[in-house]
């Protein structure tokens, strides 16, 4: 469950993002899933809701997680997901890895696997 100030335009950036489809929309939250599988995102209207920053700062609200995506073509990955609306953090610590914010300010990472860096 992501907190948001905007539930159902966070659940079309992921939706978009990963090709899933929005499961659920009403006016406390949104949620996405994969076309088979136990696992989705929810994301749920938080008032007053405040981006983390990452990485973190002091005295500035903190990532209190990330999702974790695996992608074929890292290049490629990252144009889309800017093209959705995410933007490319500052501080990228690996090479195999970028690290993204979702238009919400959330970050999660496009990595590819050891083998392919």
């Amino acid at each position: 469950m992501l907190e948001t100030a905007d539930p159902q335009a966070l659940a079309r950036f992921y939706s978009e993002l990963l090709g899933w489809e929005i499961t659920k929309e009403d006016s406390d939250g949104a949620a996405v899933a994969p076309p088979e599988g136990v696992a989705y995102i929810a994301f749920q209207l938080s008032e007053g809701y405040v981006s983390p920053v990452w990485p973190a700062q002091e005295g500035v609200q903190r990532m209190t997680m990330h999702l974790d995506f695996e992608v074929v073509d890292l290049h490629a990955a990252v144009a889309h997901a800017l093209e959705l609306g995410a933007q490319e953090a500052g501080h990228q610590p690996q090479g195999n890895v970028r690290v993204m914010l979702d238009p919400a300010g959330h970050p999660f990472c496009l990595y590819l696997d050891g083998d392919n860096s």
